[in-house]
């Protein structure tokens, strides 16, 4: 994918809103000065896309760091998820509204069903359905959803997924799913691009980046986006908030892109859909649910 060289373009979803390529995910980012500082780093750096959730438990402060920018709001990409514990119609209406409040803001340009919920997912969806038709989010999707969860979510929906967030990185490309939600009009997009650090004991990512004057990192999110996935690396730190969205000046050639693709393990380093399972975590309690986030 070509003339991707400006870090405020992105990828047009199905219903017309554009979502920038580059965004800053926040998980694991403390709440109050940490995460603002971060949110404020990454607009200063040009970036248009906040990426949170309920559950990071930091909506507060990424609000708080939006409006200190000095960007303003509808010049920003803002994305929250409704928690698995929220989920079903009436208490994602409520949970949606929480969120709002916390992100003090009066809409969310993408708003995301974060783990498929068993026995719960459909009407979760149908609660997003009701709010993109009220015109309180811009776009409506999920996240982790596999393609069964897909398949059925597909079945029985009046709006089709406008984004599918999952794990994707060089050891888990999961193409056949990138395949089906491409063909059927979903943007991918990327959670944990940079396999929470592990990239940099790759060798063969360290000669590619030698070989592009690059960093690692630069290297895997500009595959990503020439991919045509969204990618939102997460960081606190201000100078590799800064480097990650150094991708617009460079193209990788098709060989190397294939070559990035031919690494794939099929290997989570983030828990995988079925250990969210709601009754699961229900039995197991709270602290299994955060350990399994954690993983």
């Amino acid at each position: 994918m070509k003339n991707i060289t400006d870090i405020k373009g992105g990828f047009t979803l199905h219903n017309g809103v554009k979502m920038p390529y580059l965004g800053l995910g926040v998980w694991q980012t403390r709440d109050g000065d940490e995460v603002i500082n971060a949110v404020k780093w990454a607009l200063e750096a040009g970036y248009r896309h906040i990426d949170t959730a309920s559950i990071y438990q930091n909506e507060d402060g990424v609000g708080t760091g939006i409006k200190a920018s000095g960007v303003p709001r509808e010049e920003v990409f803002l994305v929250s998820k409704v928690w698995n514990a929220d989920q079903g119609h009436d208490a994602t209406m409520r949970a949606f509204e929480s969120s709002l409040k916390k992100l003090d803001t009066n809409y969310l340009d993408l708003y995301l069903i974060h783990w498929p919920v068993r026995g719960k997912y459909k009407d979760t969806w149908k609660a997003l359905e009701t709010l993109y038709r009220e015109k309180k989010v811009r776009a409506i999707g999920v996240s982790n959803f596999l393609k069964h969860h897909l398949e059925n979510l597909l079945d029985s929906s009046s709006i089709t997924p406008m984004v599918n967030q999952m794990e994707f990185h060089p050891y888990l490309v999961q193409q056949d799913l990138v395949d089906f939600c491409r063909d059927n009009q979903i943007q991918y997009e990327a959670w944990s691009p940079l396999m929470q650090g592990r990239i940099f004991q790759i060798p063969e990512l360290q000669e590619m980046a030698k070989k592009y004057g690059k960093t690692v990192s630069q290297i895997v999110l500009r595959w990503d986006i020439q991919k045509g996935v969204v990618t939102i690396p997460k960081s606190r730190n201000k100078e590799r908030i800064i480097a990650n969205a150094q991708v617009f000046d460079f193209e990788l050639t098709t060989d190397d892109l294939n070559y990035l693709d031919g690494l794939d393990r099929k290997k989570r380093f983030g828990p995988h859909p079925r250990a969210m399972d709601f009754p699961s975590i229900i039995r197991k309690g709270w602290n299994f649910c955060i350990r399994q986030l954690n993983k």
